[in-house]
Formats: C-alpha cells, sequence, structure tokens
C-alpha cells in the first residue's frame, strides 16, 4: 500500500460520468486490476468479524456482500457461507480457496426476500458515491435476512486514530485512496503503478442513521474500530415492510 497523500474526489472532476459509472472506473476497475497483489494483503481476520461469526448458531446460512478474497467464509465451520462480490477476480481468488462465491451487484443481491440467517459486509458500502446507493446496498442486505436475523457492516472512519497509516482532512468524506503496486520486483528504480479507489468516509453516527433509515432495523452494537466504524444490528419488522424497502 502507499504513503501517497490522500485526494478528494470530486464532481468537478467526474461530471460527465453517472454514479455507476463512477464506480465502475474507480471501484470495480480497479479492483479488477489490484486483485491478486490486494488478496496477498487480506489474509488475517479482525478479531470483531471473527468473534461475529463464530458465535453463530450452528447451522446458520449466511452471505458475505463484498467478500474479496473469501478470509472470512471459512471462520466458522458449523456454519454455511457463501461470498458475493462485483469483482470476477476476487471470487476466482476466493472459489480457488475452496470457497461458495458468485459474482454480483450489491445493490441488487440474486436472493429471494429472507432466505439468510445472518449476513455480513466488510468494508464495502464506503465504496458507494451517493446516500441514495448506501441506502440501497444497507436495505438489500436486510432484505435477504430473515426477521430476528443479526447484520454486520464496517466501514471506513472519517476519524482515524493516532496510529493509522492515512491521516485524512476532516471537512472531506469523499476521497481517492490510492493501491501501488510495483511494476518489477527486481527493477532497482522501483517503478510503480498507482490505482485510486473511490471511498466515502463515515462520520461518528453516520452508520448508524443510514442503517435506521432502512426502517426494519435495530442496533445491537456500534462502536470503533481499527479505523472503521462498525454496526451489529437485528433485523425486525413485518413482511409487507419488508417488501417496501
Amino acid at each position: 500500500m502507499s504513503n501517497k497523500p490522500i485526494k478528494a474526489f470530486t464532481d468537478n472532476d467526474n461530471a460527465s460520468l453517472t454514479e455507476d459509472k463512477k464506480e465502475q472506473k474507480f471501484v470495480h476497475d480497479v479492483y479488477q486490476a489490484i486483485a491478486p497483489h490486494f488478496s496477498q494483503t487480506r489474509y488475517k481476520p479482525w478479531p470483531v468479524v471473527e468473534e461475529f461469526l463464530k458465535n453463530l448458531d450452528v447451522g446458520s446460512i449466511g452471505a458475505d456482500i463484498g467478500c474479496g478474497n473469501g478470509k472470512y467464509l471459512g471462520i466458522n465451520k458449523d456454519v454455511y457461507m457463501i461470498g458475493l462480490d462485483r469483482s470476477s477476480n476476487l471470487i476466482e481468488i476466493s472459489v480457488s480457496k475452496k470457497h461458495e462465491g458468485i459474482v454480483c451487484d450489491a445493490l441488487s443481491l440474486p436472493y429471494r426476500n429472507e432466505c439468510f440467517d445472518f449476513a455480513i459486509s466488510i468494508a464495502v458500502i464506503h465504496h458507494f458515491t451517493t446516500f441514495e446507493r448506501r441506502l440501497a446496498a444497507i436495505k438489500e442486505l436486510f432484505r435477504i435476512v430473515r426477521q430476528g436475523s443479526y447484520v454486520l457492516v464496517y466501514v471506513w472512519a472519517l476519524e482515524q486514530g493516532n496510529e493509522a497509516r492515512r491521516k485524512f482532512d476532516k471537512e472531506i468524506q469523499d476521497v481517492f485512496v490510492p493501491w501501488v503496486i510495483p511494476t518489477d520486483k527486481n527493477d532497482q528504480d522501483k517503478k510503480k503503478v498507482t490505482y485510486n479507489r473511490y471511498y466515502h468516509l463515515f462520520k461518528k453516527g453516520e452508520l448508524d442513521e443510514l442503517i435506521e433509515s432502512t426502517g426494519i432495523a435495530q442496533i445491537v452494537k456500534t462502536d470503533y474500530d481499527k479505523d472503521n466504524w462498525y454496526v451489529i444490528a437485528r433485523k425486525e419488522g413485518c413482511e409487507n415492510e419488508i417488501d417496501k424497502i
């Protein structure tokens, strides 16, 4: 990864692009390109996510939306998990590890209402470029889980700790975060290629408000962890409310 400065993501820079095209260019295309290098850095599970998965009931069926290389899919052998990601290259890596994985869009998950016992979304929602698209992705998480089920969501925090590798301008929430890959490990000049990824950095309480906006989620726990905000929420409501979201 890189120590290069974080750049602001402004509408003026990409005014001709629709929101889905912005995400295609600065999220989906980037992760397709960096998938092998990215996967090499994603091997250690975060303790909160690991604890969440290990505390699930035996036989539970769940989905990891934005599973990347599938590092969370094998944490608990007593539950069954399906990994979903927009990047076919990351899904290919995940499937090579004997995990179940499919390529799909988090805004339109290919499952009927209430077919999972739990869902997780780790470092995904912050890649959507508008409030409406972030809310739509959150609603999809709660749509596919049963009433009484738990959903865990992680997003990058605007408020970074003193030991954070990156420092963000407290007034800018929409930014480019560089991912740098050496072009040749044996190159003495250390030539590199940089890919800019779009992020919406969440302020304290912003993820809570987003989840509460679904109208069918009760927040069980909200906290700060490793320069991220996370929420564990329980799905409530009745069937006609589910259809509304």
